[in-house]
């Protein structure tokens, strides 16, 4: 049976390391602005960046921001690499060619092969630059894409006749497919056969072994006598990789994915989506006037683990007029602008902020959350879901909050953005058709539909979109270019007049002006709204009006000054009524009083200037209230001279009682309730990349002055021995003096701590790395089972979960090493 070990490739001389450190500043500068996490925290060589650029977490990340073509870019460079001739490198046109792509398409894949090596995620292994470009993977990659790159099976020798030579030409400029050759090879196969081979041809490149002493067994007996199928283990076949590129005809994918695809939707003409735009931000800006407005009067406590509890989301939903979701997002994106927060007492409750929101229009204030909004990093659209622990997500909790939002919110709004279906129409995707944009782009990072849908929900609460499309002012946000002045644009002029109606309701034709949008919000109730709002005159509604300082005189004034017509007499009578009878009965507050049998001992004094600070109000003859707290007000009394005393409820004189009584303390509660989730994150500071940069070629430096002393300091030792020249005796009690024979023996010259690969762990995962990856050997030091440092020659085979696998040449054997065991690693040119 033939071996299952792929074959061995050949040794180069230049690694990932090297070409890294080959790259110039502003390309280094360049790949740490790409993928920030290499800076973070900063490597302290070169190869230690090369360690972390070729590490699991790293290349996770970088392919999460990879889209589709990119990856079938490195799918291909893998799966090529254990099969190009060395004289014929890998470059832009094998990989385009084994794509499928198009003459057209090639200058796509050649940005994206070039926008992969300046990410590191491919880099060039030619020696001399004038020769053609030779792709390789960066290492590490290949652990990530799984054994099984573009479903392709493994690289497995012997080849079948004539394969290696018609895949080889098929993978040349012009080259003919090499069915040609399968053919002949299956000339004498038995049937089904090529069935078999067509069911693996596209992967999983693995298959089950038929039931023996049937006619599919006898037909996987035979591939297997022929290389076409290579036994993994008794009950599965693998397909090699050479057969698996002829079958599809020296393709690795099916069809290049060089474009996202064209989302699907329907058509909507701009001045719809623009007018639905415009309403949804007005009716957003009311209702969070009107929940700052209704936490003002009765501020909602806080839960225990933060955030708003359901009963209270309700009710807020009932005033609001829309349902829970909606509810919650309004809740949202006005914490997130700062309206609204924790005001931190105990108990703590919600309440509306002091800022100048009154003071603007609704087109500032829609840009103020529109901006809050995109640029907040909460998911909103899971309030009312269960966590793991099953316990419901409530809206301001500290739970909403996820870091990838922002940058998915991005994405979902770049689609709206790029849908252009035609001049004067807009594009209103469907979210599964956003959901396939997105997988393009992401592949490795599909966003759940979940999440693309609530985005998309909000968009249109908010007025981003209208009837689905990107709107105007949308369209201004993302682009950070005025987005009030674009919502000024689309919104309907602005009515001050109000037509008042014999039944006590009044009609505005249009968007009431702000002044009289503040006299409707006092003095009436929204009975309708659309091109025209409808309202209503109550008792209630005067009542409302009057509470705030208004008079029956001035509010008819008023509503006379803004009606084209009279004010009828019906509403006339309300509010002249509801005046007479506002205030017949008042109602204060006072914190103590005071009162006696005779009227004489309380006589003047309220009038008293050293009390005037308790706020005495007499109530009646024998009876003042006091503004004070009742223990002020019978302190200040004693001052006084007044020999008063403390009584409860049931007017009984209360007994003071010596001794210390202890105080209920309010119950701790967490940092992140008492934040709300709504405050901005703690940047980490990141460093430059030019400085960064700049470092390291430091470093670099002085790496190679150190190495070029110690060069030329083994010269003069070696000079030294050969010219037959004694040693100097060692003094002090490091050990003892060397023999007579030292000088004609073998001078070893230790490498010193600061040999390149030997200071920081990623050094040294860098070269085992790099001969995992050309299967040369290294010297690497380790502690022992006693503790001590053992030095070994070992060739590395696996490097996974912490753990280095690796063969002893001298002792022909294999031994496991954890990683955190070994002490440094050194190239065997470096070898004493």
């Amino acid at each position: 049976m033939a071996s299952s070990l792929p074959a061995a490739p050949a040794a180069a001389t230049r690694h990932f390391a090297d070409d890294l450190r080959q790259r110039s500043d502003t390309a280094l500068a360049a790949l740490l602005r790409a993928r920030p996490d290499l800076a973070t925290p900063s490597p302290s060589t070169l190869r230690s960046l090369a360690a972390r650029a070729s590490s699991r977490t790293s290349l996770e990340r970088a392919l999460a921001r990879t889209d589709a073509l990119t990856l079938q870019v490195l799918e291909a460079v893998l799966a090529l690499e254990p099969l190009v001739d060395p004289s014929a490198p890998l470059d832009a046109d094998v990989v385009a060619r084994v794509l499928g792509a198009s003459p057209t398409e090639l200058p796509r894949v050649e940005a994206v092969i070039t926008r992969a090596v300046e990410h590191a995620l491919l880099w060039d292994a030619r020696e001399v630059p004038s020769d053609p470009a030779d792709l390789r993977a960066v290492p590490g990659l290949d652990e990530l894409l799984g054994p099984y790159p573009a479903g392709l099976g493994p690289h497995l020798t012997p080849a079948p006749d004539g394969l290696t030579e018609a895949v080889g030409r098929a993978l040349g400029p012009g080259g003919p497919a090499p069915g040609a050759a399968l053919d002949a090879l299956l000339a004498e196969a038995p049937p089904g056969s090529r069935t078999i081979l067509d069911a693996l041809a596209w992967g999983p490149p693995v298959g089950l072994v038929p039931a023996a002493g049937t006619r599919p067994r006898d037909a996987v007996n035979w591939l297997v006598t022929q290389h076409l199928l290579v036994r993994s283990d008794a009950r599965h076949v693998v397909l090699p990789r050479l057969a698996g590129l002829a079958l599809r005809d020296g393709r690795t994918h099916r069809e290049p994915r060089t474009a996202p695809p064209e989302p699907s939707g329907r058509d909507v003409p701009a001045a719809t989506a623009d007018a639905e735009a415009a309403s949804a931000a007005l009716e957003l800006v009311r209702r969070v006037r009107l929940l700052r407005r209704t936490w003002d009067e009765e501020p909602p406590s806080v839960l225990r683990a933060g955030g708003l509890g359901v009963r209270d989301l309700r009710r807020l939903a009932a005033v609001l007029e829309t349902d829970e979701p909606g509810a919650a997002f309004v809740v949202e994106v006005a914490g997130q602008a700062g309206l609204v927060r924790d005001d931190g007492d105990a108990p703590p409750s919600y309440v509306p902020t002091v800022t100048d929101w009154d003071d603007l229009d609704d087109a500032a204030r829609w840009a103020r959350l529109a901006q809050a909004w995109l640029s907040s990093r909460r998911a909103p659209w899971l309030v009312g879901s269960r966590d793991d622990k099953g316990a419901l997500r409530a809206a301001l909790s500290p739970d909403l909050r996820r870091p990838w939002v922002p940058r998915l919110r991005d994405g979902v709004l770049g689609v709206l953005a790029d849908a252009r279906p035609g001049e004067g129409l807009l594009l209103a995707p469907e979210p599964r058709a956003v959901v396939e944009v997105l997988t393009w782009h992401t592949p490795r990072s599909v966003p759940p539909a979940s999440a693309v849908e609530g985005l998309l929900a909000e968009a249109g609460w908010l007025g981003v979109t209208g009837a689905g499309a990107l709107s105007a002012p949308g369209r201004a946000l993302l682009a950070d270019d005025d987005p009030a002045g674009a919502l000024r644009a689309v919104l309907p002029h602005e009515v001050d007049e109000i037509l008042l109606q014999g039944d006590l309701t009044g009609i505005v034709p249009g968007r009431p002006s702000r002044d009289l949008a503040r006299l409707l919000e006092r003095t009436t109730d929204v009975e309708s709204r659309g091109a025209a709002t409808t309202v209503r005159f109550s008792p209630a509604s005067v009542t409302r009006a009057l509470d705030q300082g208004e008079t029956a005189d001035t509010l008819l004034d008023e509503l006379a000054r803004r009606s084209p017509v009279p004010v009828p007499q019906p509403l006339d009578y309300l509010v002249r009524d509801t005046a007479r009878r506002h205030g017949a009965v008042r109602v204060g507050s006072a914190s103590a009083y005071l009162r006696a049998a005779d009227a004489t001992v309380l006589a003047g004094l309220e009038h008293d200037p050293t009390l005037a600070g308790l706020g005495l109000v007499r109530l009646a003859p024998t009876v003042l209230a006091a503004s004070v707290p009742a223990a002020a007000l019978h302190e200040a009394l004693r001052e006084r001279g007044l020999v008063s005393a403390l009584e409860g409820p049931d007017g009984r004189v209360l007994v003071a009682r010596r001794g210390v009584t202890g105080r209920a303390m309010p119950a701790p509660r967490s940092a992140a309730a008492i934040r709300m989730g709504s405050g901005g994150d703690v940047a980490s500071r990141t460093p430059d990349p030019d400085e960064l940069v700049a470092e390291l070629r430091a470093v670099e430096e002085a790496a190679r002055a150190g190495a070029r002393a110690r060069a030329e300091a083994a010269a003069v030792a070696r000079s030294v021995a050969d010219a037959g020249i004694p040693r100097p005796a060692r003094t002090g009690t490091d050990g003892p003096p060397p023999d007579a024979g030292e000088s004609s023996a073998r001078l070893v010259v230790d490498p010193p701590d600061d040999e390149p690969g030997t200071q920081h762990p990623a050094d040294g995962l860098a070269l085992v790395r790099d001969a995992l990856r050309t299967g040369s050997t290294v010297i690497i030091e380790m502690a022992g089972h006693t503790g001590r440092l053992e030095r070994r020659e070992l060739k590395p085979l696996k490097l996974d979960g912490g753990r280095l696998r690796a063969l002893d040449p001298d002792r022909e054997a294999e031994l496991t090493i954890a990683v955190h065991r070994i002490a440094s690693v050194l190239p065997t040119s470096s070898a004493p």
